[in-house]
């Protein structure tokens, strides 16, 4: 087929850029050199690698010796629906049906077909099993257990920080001694113990022919490090095209030039401004690096040609990674000239921020737009704590992406429990559980106490007789319980108490213990804005947030629902206003990713990432006053706020500024005077 008719067929959609991508090398005698397409956000990737692909076919290439490698099956899917549609329009649907590329999807999947196929000759039987992630951390316990390291005295990680460590170490091809030090410090005493049960945990799955989901990456680069081996699986191969190569870590990095080493026939389309995964152990050196692998050095497209956003967004967006010292330079630019500049919006503090984006989202839902249509968007999950509250208030559905339920979390069960149990000391199910986070303290220790509480109220607990196992720590327990019954400290000082009681237990139960107690503070901040402890408890248990999971769907009982999401878990989609909570140092970048330079240029690419999710609108918010972990757990514990520093003051041209004044504190609730009914007693003869 002609490079004309080739050009009149699938690329008559395309920008110049785009076809200048998807021509590259078609009609060369030999594989085209080594290409890297850096598609900025919004600007059709998907559209011009489909077209590549078609391109390919239609000029010749034979589908088999086509290797397409994505992130994810469904990413795989739909670039195989696409390649076909785009086929059928020059062969029969059955021939485009049967065009498609034989190994097209992710690197675990085109790993597992080739270890099978080659199996006998890397000392693999070809029947080897292949074990998810709730295996693995099964089959690490029970190497834990055959260790004895499940009775040691001191805490050991559990199964899943175990694997966690294991699977970071084999994917950045790291050291396990410097892996622990920058990503686990909490487990350095355990090094060598971790070293020995990962040797075993090898030993067991190679014992049980099973491979875990690591191992397909770990066995598919080790593979193609023979010579003879690699140069076999590369023959097979006249084109390889990878997808997210900023989202690659090291060992797909490997695999990627073990199967290219000269580049001829590879394609790979990513950016490096979307590169915040790190800690899945990608590594945005893979797409910096890609060009100088290769002599001569591989071409480089770029793509800035934003089909999604306004220009003015766009603008605010190019000057923030505009500042990032190392990067491919590009300016995303639309046709979409008009619109709003970005808002930049300056509030009180947090709760003034929840009541504003609140006000906001119905003000245009008022306007037409849907509340599916907007999005909030947080660096961490618990940023959104307050928001979440302040939505059920107003009956606001929606739907959280990223991270767990908040109060659903049980170290804020934990919390919220003895709360209760210090409102209620007949509170049996609080106080059961709060009984049993006491070391020592089983179910049955557990109804001794509840039942003193009940009996005797909460100061009666300091009189109690327990069994020696159960004395550790019931004193200080006792005495905090006598202290939230007497209220001495004015609240929410009561929750900072309980919380710096809870600290400690939640750091010798829970491997995350640092995201946890960030956790409890964040509820201490929500704590600040009801006036009793009575009312707290109330409004969490009579209007709970509707936030769920990444797993779960949207609110079964409305239609419409507001999109809550971190900007991990946003990366890849778009909605008409979008709103960035807590654009302030701290929180963007975070405070614990701020201890190398690499870590804080990721931050900087999450920020612009989450600009670039708006179409139409977008706002930062940026609070005053803010909480910063490490403060002092008496008195006020908030700080004045700085500015993102990825927003210093040349770039706030770009923005419309603005500052929303704080809302008046909610009425207080009158006594009520007048005779007294015994209600309880009507409700019991109700049943007699």
């Amino acid at each position: 087929m002609s490079l004309a008719l080739i050009r009149s067929a699938p690329a008559v959609e395309l920008n110049p850029a785009q076809k200048l991508a998807v021509e590259h090398g078609i009609g060369d005698a030999a594989a085209p050199e080594p290409l890297l397409v850096i598609a900025g956000a919004g600007s059709g990737k998907t559209a011009m690698l489909a077209h590549r692909v078609a391109a390919l076919i239609l000029a010749g290439a034979d589908p088999k010796r086509i290797m397409l490698a994505t992130f994810s099956r469904r990413a795989a899917a739909e670039l195989g629906r696409r390649v076909e549609r785009l086929l059928a329009r020059r062969l029969a649907p059955e021939a485009a049906a049967a065009a498609a590329p034989a190994y097209s999807g992710t690197f675990h999947a085109i790993g597992a077909r080739l270890l099978r196929e080659y199996a006998p000759r890397l000392g693999l039987d070809p029947q080897f099993t292949i074990h998810d992630r709730e295996d693995s951390a099964d089959l690490m316990n029970w190497a834990r257990h055959e260790a004895g390291l499940t009775e040691t005295k001191e805490r050991f990680p559990t199964k899943g920080t175990c694997l966690a460590i294991y699977s970071r170490v084999v994917n950045a091809r790291g050291d396990l001694g410097a892996t622990i030090g920058k990503w686990f410090p909490w487990v350095a005493a355990h090094e060598e113990a971790l070293r020995c049960l990962f040797a075993s945990y090898v030993e067991a799955k190679q014992r049980q022919n099973v491979l875990d989901y690591d191992d397909l990456l770990l066995y598919f680069a080790q593979m193609l490090a023979e010579p003879m081996i690699a140069a076999e699986v590369a023959a097979r191969f006249d084109h390889l095209l990878v997808d997210e190569y900023q989202d690659t870590n090291a060992l797909q990095g490997e695999i990627v030039l073990r199967l290219r080493p000269l580049g001829r026939g590879l394609t790979v389309v990513g950016d490096d401004a979307q590169a915040i995964y790190s800690f899945r152990a990608a590594t945005v050196r893979n797409i910096l690096d890609f060009p100088g692998a290769f002599d001569p050095p591989a071409r480089v497209v770029t793509l800035d040609r934003n089909y999604r956003s306004t220009q003015p967004i766009l603008s605010a967006a190019n000057a923030v990674i505009a500042l990032a010292p190392e990067r491919y330079a590009k300016d995303l630019w639309t046709d979409r000239a008009a619109g709003a500049q970005p808002s930049l919006v300056t509030v009180a503090e947090e709760a003034d921020q929840a009541r504003y984006v609140a006000t906001r989202v119905l003000a245009n839902r008022e306007a037409g737009a849907q509340l599916k249509s907007q999005a909030v968007l947080f660096r961490a999950s618990h940023h959104s704590a307050a928001l979440e509250l302040e939505l059920a208030r107003r009956n606001i559905p929606f739907v959280k992406f990223g991270g767990l339920k908040f109060l659903d979390a049980a170290h804020v069960k934990d919390a919220l429990a003895l709360m209760r149990f210090a409102e209620n000391p007949r509170d049996r199910i609080a106080g059961f559980r709060v009984a049993q986070l006491l070391p020592g303290v089983g179910p049955k220790i557990a109804e001794t106490i509840v039942g003193a509480a009940a009996e005797g109220g909460l100061a009666a607990l300091s009189t109690l007789a327990l069994p020696a196992r159960a004395r550790t720590g019931f004193v200080t327990f006792a005495d905090l319980m006598r202290r939230l019954a007497a209220r001495a400290a004015p609240w929410p000082g009561e929750l900072a108490d309980a919380v710096a009681w809870l600290s400690p237990l939640i750091e010798t139960r829970y491997d995350d213990a640092h995201m946890r107690i960030g956790d409890l503070e964040a509820l201490e901040r929500i704590a600040a804005s009801f006036a009793t402890r009575e009312r707290f408890l109330s409004e969490l248990t009579l209007d709970p947030p509707d936030a769920t999971s990444d797993e779960a769907g949207p609110p079964l009982r409305d239609e419409d629902y507001l999109i809550l999401s971190t900007i991990h878990s946003a990366k890849g989609q778009e909605w008409r206003s979008v709103f960035v909570l807590n654009c302030v140092d701290g929180c963007i970048p975070s405070d614990l990713a701020t201890g190398s330079s690499e870590e804080i240029e990721e931050e900087r690419r999450l920020l612009y990432v989450a600009m670039t999710r708006a179409r139409d609108e977008l706002t930062l918010i940026v609070p005053q006053r803010f909480y910063v972990h490490g403060q002092p757990k008496m008195g006020d514990r908030s700080v004045f706020a700085s500015r993102t520093r990825f927003l210093p003051s040349p770039l706030l041209r770009h923005f419309e500024r603005e500052t929303w004044p704080s809302a008046g504190a909610p009425p207080q609730r009158a006594a009520v005077d007048g005779p007294r009914v015994d209600l309880a007693e009507r409700m019991r003869s109700m049943w007699r």
